[in-house]
């Protein structure tokens, strides 16, 4: 399976420390060996799925769309609920 990231996703993931990387590897990892993990979107993000999971304690979301014919997760973005969906629209 092929992971790609969007320039959103790769400099958020930049300013994450080591402890913090490690957890959001640990999601990806979870979502590529189930990407029907995520809540499905509606409306203007129609397609995107929107995983929940705890980095460091914290609520954090990760957007991805996974494309099944072509075996392709590729990533959206990554924050806190606070503006998540206005930003990833």
């Amino acid at each position: 399976m092929n992971i790609l990231q969007t320039p959103t996703f790769s400099k958020q993931i930049k300013k994450l420390h080591k402890n913090q990387k490690n957890d959001v590897d640990k999601a990806v990892k979870k979502i590529a060996s189930e990407p029907s993990i995520g809540d499905i979107k509606k409306g203007n993000l129609r397609g995107i799925r929107v995983y929940k999971f705890k980095m460091i304690g914290q609520l954090t979301l990760l957007a991805y769309e996974f494309h099944g014919d072509e075996l392709c997760l590729v990533l959206l973005a990554l924050g806190s609920h606070e503006n998540f969906y206005r930003d990833l629209r």
